[in-house]
């Protein structure tokens, strides 16, 4: 008789987490995994999915302007909140049906409550305090919105889980934060017709991104209406009668009607008994794993945000079927985190892969740029002024295509595909021989032909 009641045994049902389970249960093992919150993690519960359906509603107010350039006629529009968020709740439902089906045709047992590590092979269900035993454990949870400094009125202050679930509509928001998430509801807000004020404590948004896309972004949001407030941070939040007073680090007060930090997210560890097992952290308070996924425990791996590598949806899902191909198929699968496509759903959009023009000057000897901005065929119609920006950065010596970045209408869906090419390592000849389909945008990816600059890094003596 076995010693184990399980072989896997995967604490947090969110997307690397299935996942996991799901292809190791296809290998033969037997699975259990336990979520004390909603099947689908926060990705499909309260995170990209739902803020997805929440940007397509917030772009209908530019589609009724544009229409009227092309001879439509709208008439009087009005947007109801309710509405929204209660297809929003509905679909949100399909979806985590759809996964605990997917998990249960899978033969992998769901178990609905916290799950805590005991020592290295036991694991305690909270709900009812049975113990179960397992060959192979599998952290998966994630990662949890992180407030920032305990400041006076923190009470008075939502986070990206608070959000998807407010009774109406804010008319005035202030978001702290220059990350995906404040960006993206800065976005929004603004396109459902709030009053949108962002704060952020650096020099500019999107920290890591590429310098140009950054200045593009911001000039296109200023553009909107959204008043960006950098180099500060929110002291405090008062309740008053018209609202809420937020209270500036330059001394400025704001007067809103809900305050939004998205300041960063912190791997969800607390109380999972790491200690007991003898899971170590790093310096961040992540779980450290090797290039398997494999912690400080031989037996004991963990994916996904919780090991604070690429904190990204289809990377936690690869590392989460990389690990149970490795354990229960018999394959050794490293995951590649490099060159990984990433998109930012802010309004415009933007798509970036590989290495920022920094990044690239760092590495390289010599380094080649091409950009442009331009005003696309749709908008010269709807008058309407917002201008979308391509760049591409190449190895000057190989010609090799180091990075792209674009920002407009689109952008994710244009770097999906871009990541192909350069994941095989495509070179701007490549991108050159391609013929342009026109007229498109996207046609700029292999149009551009003109260097906006070249940098040559001096030897160093």
């Amino acid at each position: 008789m076995s010693d184990f009641d399980v072989d896997l045994f995967v604490i947090g049902a969110g997307s690397g987490g299935v996942r996991a389970a799901r292809i190791a249960a296809g290998h033969g093992a037997k699975v259990m995994i336990a979520e004390e919150f909603r099947v689908g993690g926060t990705c499909v519960i309260r995170g990209c999915v739902p803020k997805k359906l929440l940007v397509y509603a917030s772009r209908f107010a530019d589609e009724f302007h544009d229409a009227a350039g092309f001879g439509w006629s709208v008439g009087e529009t009005t947007f109801d909140w309710p509405t929204l968020i209660a297809n929003k709740d509905r679909e949100i439902d399909r979806l985590e049906s759809a996964y605990v089906a997917n998990l249960e045709r899978s033969n992998v047992k769901i178990v609905r409550s916290r799950a805590v590590l005991e020592d290295a092979h036991r694991v305690r269900l909270l709900a009812t305090g049975q113990i179960v035993r397992a060959k192979h454990i599998l952290i998966a949870t994630g990662g949890w919105p992180h407030p920032g400094a305990d400041i006076a009125g923190l009470e008075h202050v939502i986070s990206s889980n608070e959000v998807f679930h407010l009774k109406e509509l804010p008319r005035r928001i202030l978001i702290q934060g220059g990350g995906y998430i404040a960006v993206e509801f800065a976005g929004i807000f603004r396109g459902l017709g709030s009053e949108v004020t962002l704060v952020y404590r650096g020099d500019n948004i999107l920290r890591g991104f590429d310098e140009d896309v950054r200045a593009h972004l911001r000039g296109e949001m200023e553009k909107r209406g959204i008043t960006i407030l950098t180099r500060r941070l929110v002291e405090a939040v008062e309740k008053v009668d018209h609202g809420l007073c937020v209270s500036l680090s330059d001394h400025e007060q704001v007067i809103v009607d809900q305050v939004m930090f998205a300041t960063g997210r912190r791997p969800n560890v607390s109380g999972l008994g790491l200690d007991k097992a003898g899971v170590q952290l790093d310096d961040k308070g992540a779980i450290k794993v090797d290039r398997f996924s494999r912690t400080s425990v031989r037996h004991i791996y963990a994916v996904g945000d919780v090991t604070d590598r690429v904190n990204l949806t289809p990377v936690a899902i690869r590392e989460g079927h990389a690990f149970a191909d490795t354990v229960f198929g018999g394959k050794e699968i490293v995951v590649d985190h490099s060159d990984i496509p990433t998109a930012v759903f802010s309004e415009p959009e933007v798509g970036v892969i590989g290495l920022t023009e920094a990044e690239a000057r760092h590495r390289y000897a010599r380094v080649d740029i091409y950009k442009t901005s331009f005003r696309s065929m749709k908008m010269t119609l709807a008058a309407r002024d917002t201008r979308s920006f391509f760049k591409i950065i190449v190895d000057g010596e190989t010609d090799r295509v180091l990075g792209c970045h674009i920002v407009g209408p689109e952008a994710g869906e244009m770097i999906q595909l871009v990541g192909i090419a350069i994941k095989m390592n495509a070179t701007k000849a490549d991108f050159d021989r391609v013929m342009a389909v026109h007229p498109t945008a996207a046609e700029e990816l292999v149009t551009m032909r003109t260097k906006a600059a070249t940098y040559i890094r001096e030897a160093a003596e």
